[in-house]
């Protein structure tokens, strides 16, 4: 028999609370982080040595380059960034999410467009789950005939990817 103070019994570790949950949690805080222009801390989500990989860019790779990305693409106008998990599939102390997004993007002539698109991220625990690498990609072709990706972006608003059902984040 173990020891035990006081006289009552050995606690048991508490369960590790499910991994999809908790990466949709991480997820959700993702993107009230981006909403509220705290790109540090959205950085602070990847591993040190983290890749972010975006759609028609270079990827990159370490938290300040990471920050660095978010701020531009906030500075290009994305706002209002929503991510939905739709899988979360892990082993051990590894996990792969994938999920789709849409992200509202201000025009220079003060319209907004909508993108709407995929993405696919790895995740490891150390401690917390942090992402040890994150990729997306429109669904929105880059140049279409007749017409800039500004207007097939506005067209794909009522394609109905993630709908209005889906919780905001900030």
């Amino acid at each position: 028999m173990a020891y035990s103070p006081y006289g009552g019994p050995i606690p048991h570790p508490a369960p590790l609370n499910d991994v999809g949950s908790t990466i949709r949690d991480a997820v959700q805080d993702f993107c009230t982080n981006f909403n509220t222009g705290n790109y540090d801390h959205c950085a602070a989500m990847y591993t040190p040595e983290g890749y972010f990989m975006a759609s028609n860019r270079e990827m990159v790779q370490g938290r300040q380059s990471i920050q660095r990305a978010l701020q531009q693409f906030a500075d290009q106008g994305y706002e209002d960034l929503r991510l939905e998990t739709l899988r979360v599939e892990n082993s051990g102390d590894m996990a792969v999410e994938i999920g789709r997004y849409a992200v509202s993007i201000r025009q220079p002539n003060g319209t907004t467009v909508i993108d709407r698109g995929k993405y696919l991220s790895a995740w490891r625990r150390f401690g917390a789950w942090l992402k040890t690498a994150d990729c997306w990609s429109s669904n929105v072709p880059l140049v279409g005939q007749n017409c800039t990706r500004e207007d097939q972006l506005s067209d794909s608003e009522n394609t109905g990817i993630i709908g209005s059902n889906v919780s905001r984040s900030a």
